[in-house]
């Protein structure tokens, strides 16, 4: 099995999606929407002004 090195944002991300189930049926759904905002951000493409530099 090959490893991958991930960053920081990426892990945060493997580890809110870890974590929603054990959140259930407390704070179940901020997890999700925090789950979500970070995925979001990871492939959120450049705005258009950054790519014109």
């Amino acid at each position: 099995m090959n490893e991958a090195l991930l960053s920081n944002a990426e892990l945060e991300l493997i580890e809110a999606i870890r974590n929603i189930r054990k959140a259930y049926p407390n704070g179940y759904e901020n997890l999700v929407w925090y789950a979500q905002q970070l995925f979001d951000e990871l492939v959120e493409m450049p705005p258009a002004d950054e790519e014109d530099k």
